[in-house]
């Protein structure tokens, strides 16, 4: 047995990219906020914030050692979940590690934390908080948990682990999530949104974003927070870390430039909702490929996720499921496309050594080898999470329930969910006073007193 020392470069940058990746919940909160309608912003912003407090707790109890414990069986289906519950036995550092085995939990737990958030969106201003709570301690566990397993599991001869079947017996390349975490989230959001059904009003009423400001901040804050997503998934400080980067930023570029271009062919005018979208969309498709191809190659996955993803985000309307924030439009198909893409754009020369190249997708002399292993990776999560999120959304509705009232819904479900509103819009009186105008509230004045005159 190799006996290493802790690298305190890789560790720092293990719990750096953690701490970004924690942020971007917070930041797709602001995201989706202010794509809704005023009166259901809080409820909204209270659905990412609740998946950090249920998906935190659940992965320190047993959501960690289901996702990485040693395949039960040896079959590559889920992790032991007893094996690392409470996380007491990783209190001890691993001899062979460079890095602390609670800076990898920390890493991955934010990962799980923004897949559950993700899916909120597609049933705005309409679900039940309750319910939606219900709906994310169920998913964590019978869906994202096993997916994650299958994924980004490794197996460990010397050590005698199994991982995941996916990435050990298909060897499907997955860098940061691209299956786990988009195309199992985009294909949870349709399950919810046949099952939950249309807002009041949903193709007959327009339904606009209240605040655009949110939206650009919110998209600033994942595009931030996603370099430690992706780059953080080399799990070193390292040439592949670097290479992840300098790809997110690339591809992400190309994504908004894609979506805006369509948008002004299509409509006339790019707007600041398809930038934000476009910035999620190249950050979508990206995130399988980081670590596969070129920088060049990035800016071609961007363009081509951009461009379908703005395209995709219609189809709600053509087969009439209302996905309110389009999670379907943007993190399934920008998934599927970026899963699907590295099997024709996987760079052999990203190892960073010509004696021992990666992996060679078909336009690099690969042939089909490496694609049909990512679209069965795909297909395989796709099936696996429209059913379970299927049966689980079921589940919800006939015990607690998903819907919120047609008066609360109408009314404002913040109101009626968090007994909150998300804008202070009561009256305002003026007072004017040596040449000043004074900005009061109705509180300023006795009551039942309606002359705007400060006692």
């Amino acid at each position: 047995m190799t006996v290493l020392e802790i690298n305190s470069g890789d560790t720092a940058w293990i719990l750096t990219s953690a701490a970004l990746v924690l942020l971007m919940t917070p930041g797709l909160a602001f995201f989706y906020g202010g794509m809704v309608r005023a009166k259901g912003v809080l409820n909204m912003m209270m659905m990412s914030f609740i998946s950090m407090g249920v998906v935190g707790v659940l992965w320190v109890l047993f959501g960690y050692s289901m996702a990485f414990g040693n395949s039960v069986g040896g079959l590559g289906i889920i992790g032991n979940p007893l094996e690392f519950a409470g996380l007491q036995s990783l209190l001890t550092n691993d001899p062979e590690a460079s890095y602390p085995a609670l800076a990898f939990v920390a890493f991955q737990a934010c990962f799980a934390i923004i897949t559950v958030a993700l899916v909120s969106g597609a049933i705005a201003d309409r679900a039940s908080f309750g319910g939606w709570t219900l709906f994310a301690v169920l998913w964590a566990t019978l869906v994202y948990f096993p997916a994650a397993h299958w994924v980004f599991a490794f197996s460990n001869e010397d050590a005698g682990v199994v991982g995941g079947w996916i990435a050990n017996q298909i060897k499907a390349i997955d860098f940061a999530g691209g299956t786990a975490i988009h195309i199992n989230a985009g294909t949870a959001a349709l399950a919810l949104a046949l099952v939950v059904g249309p807002r009041i009003g949903f193709g007959t009423k327009p339904m606009r974003p209240h605040n655009m400001t949110l939206v650009m901040l919110g998209a600033a804050l994942l595009w931030f927070g996603w370099f430690g997503f992706n780059a953080g998934s080399a799990v070193a400080a390292n040439g592949l870390a670097s290479l992840a980067w300098v790809n997110t930023l690339a591809a992400t570029a190309a994504a908004m430039l894609g979506w805006l271009i369509v948008e002004k062919l299509r409509d006339g005018h790019p707007t600041s909702l398809g930038a934000a979208s476009g910035i999620v969309a190249g950050l979508v498709g990206i995130t399988p490929a980081a670590g596969a191809v070129s920088p060049v190659g990035a800016l071609v996955l961007g363009l081509v996720a951009g461009v379908a993803c703005a395209y995709a985000v219609g189809l709600k309307y053509k087969f009439g499921f209302d996905d309110s924030l389009d999670v379907v439009g943007v993190h399934l198909v920008g998934g599927v496309v970026g899963t699907l893409l590295i099997g024709f754009l996987a760079d052999p020369a990203t190892s960073g050594d010509p004696a021992e190249p990666a992996v060679a997708g078909l336009f690099y002399g690969g042939g089909f080898d490496q694609l049909w292993r990512q679209a069965v990776g795909a297909v395989a999560v796709m099936a696996f999470s429209f059913v379970m999120s299927y049966i689980i959304a079921l589940i919800v509705k006939h015990t607690v329930g998903w819907r919120v009232s047609t008066a609360d819904e109408l009314g404002g479900i913040d109101l009626a969910e968090h007994s909150e509103a998300g804008y202070d819009l009561s009256p305002v009186y003026y007072s004017s006073r040596v040449g000043h105008t004074l900005v009061l509230t109705k509180d300023d004045f006795p009551e039942n007193d309606k002359t705007g005159v400060m006692k």
